[in-house]
């Protein structure tokens, strides 16, 4: 099972953004704004996402950096929408698993 930091996005869509990932059977963990260090919850996911039309600078810097330090690929996408998500999914995951 893969795990997958989202950075960003809306909060109204993180239960959204959840289901999303647990189709494609990912482990999620999601961050719309920034409370305490950031780094220090990240983990070590496969792929951190970062949805760069919501998030502050501050927050990306921490993130990328957070990804650089442990050779985490990063994802960017300006739109956080449940599409842009699913398209980062197919990208970088495997297809969805079936119902």
């Amino acid at each position: 099972m893969s795990s997958i930091v989202i950075i960003g996005g809306n909060e109204r869509m993180v239960c959204q953004y959840e289901g999303i990932c647990k189709n494609y059977g990912c482990k999620v963990k999601v961050f719309t704004k920034e409370n305490g260090a950031l780094k220090k919850k990240i983990g070590l996911p496969d792929l951190l996402v970062l949805f760069t039309n919501t998030v502050s600078h501050k927050m990306v810097i921490s993130a990328v950096g957070e990804a650089k330090r442990n050779n985490i690929p990063v994802a960017r996408i300006h739109s956080s929408s449940a599409t842009a998500l699913c398209n980062i999914l197919e990208e970088h995951i495997l297809k969805p698993m079936e119902a």
